[in-house]
């Protein structure tokens, strides 16, 4: 009887296997599958792509909170943590030696932008800023410089990654782009650098000396 016992608890845990012998639990995501199917081949660029774009829809398709004249900056829509941002030059070029002095300028100031954005709206606890130039160093895009931005909070890790290899994101990216939006709208709008003035030469006097 004993032995019928052992053998029948044994065919119970053979059936039902825990998910420490599984070695993986499952988390249905199924949005991501339009991902997945691309993401071995993706064709062209992305970012040449959303910069040949305009308008109000397609910067909500493409998640775009803001463009100049030479950089963009958008949503990742495949986020390490919500509002994770990227600032993209809108020319194809893969490093900061190939800009002018305008693109240089702009990247950054989107980059500012994103800051204060994130600031107002989100108020991250710190920021991860990374660039990866190439393939072999992790760019999605290669030859295309663009700069992640990805804000943190001191709650913001937990098992999830450590134990199921998952990141949780508790906001849609339709509800993070629309308030980054309204964000940047709010934001007190840059006042151009009042032109400076040459003090007006005194009339010299002619009787003194020179």
């Amino acid at each position: 009887m004993a032995a019928k016992r052992a053998v029948k608890r044994a065919g119970a845990v053979d059936s039902k296997p825990s998910a420490s012998r599984a070695g993986l639990d499952r988390l249905w995501a199924p949005w991501r599958m339009e991902y997945i199917r691309r993401a071995d081949a993706p064709t062209g660029c992305l970012f040449c792509r959303v910069a040949a774009t305009s308008g109000a829809r397609a910067d909500a398709r493409d998640l775009v909170l803001a463009r100049t004249p030479h950089a963009l900056l958008m949503l990742n829509r495949y986020p390490y943590n919500p509002a994770h941002l990227m600032v993209a030059i809108r020319r194809h070029a893969a490093q900061f030696h190939e800009l002018d002095a305008a693109e240089g300028a702009q990247v950054l100031a989107l980059t500012a932008l994103a800051e204060c954005a994130l600031a107002a709206e989100y108020a991250p606890h710190g920021v991860n800023y990374g660039l990866n130039v190439g393939k072999v160093a992790g760019a999605g895009f290669p030859g295309h410089l663009h700069l992640h931005l990805v804000p943190r909070w001191n709650g913001d890790t937990n098992f999830m990654p450590t134990v199921a290899g998952t990141r949780v994101l508790p906001e849609s990216l339709t509800r993070t782009w629309s308030r980054l939006r309204k964000a940047i709208a709010a934001l007190p709008a840059a006042k151009p650098a009042a032109p400076t003035r040459k003090a007006a030469a005194k009339p010299r006097d002619p009787h003194r000396g020179t």
